[in-house]
């Protein structure tokens, strides 16, 4: 029997990885889009091959930009954010040919068995947080977001499988990764992030702080709270100029870590996370197989699950 080992999937990281790596031609017999659908589909064949997890959850964004998020830093993913014509600000722009293909993976994800974990209010971001800790098994998170490494933990048997240059080019992202990338360690990344700032979520950092001064910081003084309070002690070591720019930017440094840092601590209830060896409906599967033209892909995921 196989070691427990449970495996979270940033579902919408590599659904939209799916629908721009592999052609739009891919579609169904009666012509639209399943190349996200297929896609998704190989990536857990392939990760549940390679990887041989026991339990397996694709954690969804219930809520992609969450307003408590908003609220604390309003440039929070911003960039992200379509206007639409009802006026809705709070809408992500997705693809249409994508958008539609959604609902599709998740009968397919439901006729198979496999667990689909969200929570109202909170990104998938924060159920993997929460299911990774304390999980009581090694965990494998798969994922293309650098966000996710403040969770990476060799002492709790938690690694990133970091997607960033492809599912078949994972890279697996463990303490010494982390350290050998960033000089920091993976508990200090949020506060990392938080100082050098991240673009591609709105974090403007500590401006004049980039990744080389931010791990200087977290390297002499352990934690963002420690480089704050010596900024703020004329007596301390800590130059002139780093010492300006956290004073400054006391009021983003006030709220951004609670945007950065990963919630743990979510109530998930008691969701059944083993991973299926046969699908739960096979009928369903089957007529979904056959709606939507999901061919090899499903006979590779079937063949996956079975071991």
């Amino acid at each position: 029997m196989s070691e427990p080992r449970l495996m979270l999937l940033d579902t919408a990281s590599l659904y939209f990885r799916a629908f721009f790596g592999v052609p739009d031609s891919v579609t169904s017999p009666r012509g639209e889009p399943v190349n996200a659908v297929r896609g998704l589909l190989d990536f857990i064949a392939r990760l549940v091959g390679d990887y041989s997890p026991t339990h397996l959850a694709c954690c969804w964004d219930e809520d992609w930009r969450p307003q408590w998020r908003v609220d604390l830093l309003p440039s929070y993913k911003a960039h992200r954010v379509v206007e639409e014509v009802t006026g809705d600000p709070d809408v992500e722009e997705v693809p249409d040919p994508l958008q539609v293909q959604v609902p599709v993976i998740l009968e397919v994800l439901e006729a198979l068995g496999i667990a689909v974990v969200g929570a109202a209010g909170y990104e998938a971001d924060d159920v993997i947080g929460t299911l990774a800790t304390d999980a009581g098994m090694p965990v494998d998170v798969v994922t293309g977001d650098r966000d996710l490494f403040q969770l990476v933990d060799d002492a709790s048997g938690v690694r990133v499988l970091y997607t960033a240059r492809g599912v078949g080019r994972h890279e697996q992202v463990t303490d010494e990764w982390v350290v050998g990338k960033y000089s920091v360690l993976p508990s200090q990344y949020a506060d990392f992030a938080t100082l050098r700032g991240d673009s591609s979520d709105g974090l403007p950092g500590v401006a004049g702080v980039g990744e080389k001064t931010a791990a200087s910081l977290l390297l002499r003084y352990g934690d963002l709270d420690a480089v704050r309070a010596a900024a703020a002690d004329a007596d301390s070591e800590l130059a002139p100029a780093p010492r300006r720019k956290i004073r400054e930017a006391a009021a983003y440094l006030d709220v951004a870590p609670q945007v950065v840092a990963v919630v743990r601590d979510l109530d998930l209830g008691a969701t059944d996370l083993t991973l299926p060896r046969t699908p739960a409906d096979r009928g369903a599967f089957d007529a979904l197989t056959e709606r939507w033209g999901l061919g090899s892909s499903a006979d590779r995921v079937l063949a996956a699950l079975g071991g």
